[in-house]
């Protein structure tokens, strides 16, 4: 009989993101601290003779311009072995929205290929060069939970104090935000290593003393996509103005994120934005590591 099985490929949201510079490489340095939440796609797995992928959503790419696919022809250079597999993508995170969908399913086919053609336990530090040569964010999809990510935003360090947060609520505007673009308009100069060290060492005390239900949610690229994109803004002030406690947006947008204080407020807003039919809702939780590993089998 072949081998069949499926994997939740969950999203996440930026409780902070920071943009602290331009660096020599031309790349910018970030810190931010991650989070992986409830809202999920699946993938299914089945054992085949060739590799295939299918999608529920006909705007999703099945062609190598798709991070699954990427991902196993990453494990078939790295061992120098054929990945093979049908894989069916069924599609819930917004995309593109700022929460990490194309990555998550990155680092959910790394996971699932590995098991389907029998690569064994792989160590963690293969498994986080293979994620890295993805995506700046597909290593934090090998590990979920609450965590900063430094560098690119591909240096992982899993907080020991995760945060947790029942009453959660995503709202995705249709609107499609270039990252590239969003990186551009913030014009950030050219860091020193000194700098760049500072920053970091700054940035990661704030994150110490994170409390996303009081703490600012600071969020680098809200306002030149807010400018750029209105809409945007008005989702975030939207949710403030129905009870939301704190809200932000995630990455680079379009989604915003908001806390309320328990379900019943949520839901209240919820139904109040029932009349904004573009507007994509979510109510979601968070995710912790141990859940995450959990769902993953990892």
């Amino acid at each position: 009989m072949k081998a069949r099985f499926s994997l939740p490929s969950f999203a996440k949201i930026n409780w902070r993101l920071r943009v602290l510079g331009k660096r020599i490489d031309g790349f910018h340095e970030l810190c931010t601290v991650f989070q992986t939440i409830s809202l999920h796609d699946t993938l299914e797995f089945e054992e085949s003779d060739r590799l295939e992928l299918t999608c529920d959503d006909p705007d999703v790419p099945t062609d190598d311009r798709n991070l699954i696919l990427r991902a196993a022809a990453a494990l078939e250079e790295h061992f120098q072995r054929r990945v093979t597999g049908k894989v069916h993508l069924n599609k819930r995170i917004p995309s593109p929205g700022g929460l990490g969908g194309g990555s998550s399913n990155a680092g959910a086919a790394i996971f699932g290929f590995s098991k389907l053609c029998g690569f064994g336990p792989i160590p963690q530090q293969t498994l986080q060069a293979i994620a890295g040569g993805l995506g700046a964010d597909v290593p934090f999809f090998l590990i979920g939970g609450t965590a900063v990510g430094s560098g690119r935003g591909d240096v992982i360090s899993p907080l020991a104090s995760e945060v947790e947060a029942e009453n959660l609520l995503i709202v995705t505007p249709e609107v499609s935000v270039s990252t590239a673009l969003a990186f551009a308009a913030l014009n950030a100069r050219t860091l020193t290593s000194d700098e760049q060290k500072h920053n970091l060492t700054v940035c990661r005390n704030e994150v110490d003393h994170l409390d996303p239900y009081s703490s600012e949610l600071i969020n680098d690229f809200e306002t030149s996509v807010f400018d750029a994109h209105p809409e945007v803004r008005r989702v975030k002030g939207r949710l403030i103005e129905l009870g939301a406690l704190n809200a932000a947006m995630s990455g680079s947008g379009a989604s915003v994120f908001a806390l309320f204080d328990n379900t019943e407020t949520r839901q209240a807003a919820i139904k109040a934005l029932d009349n904004e039919s573009t507007w994509r809702k979510f109510a979601v939780a968070t995710i912790s590591r141990r859940e995450f590993r959990e769902a993953l089998r990892c």
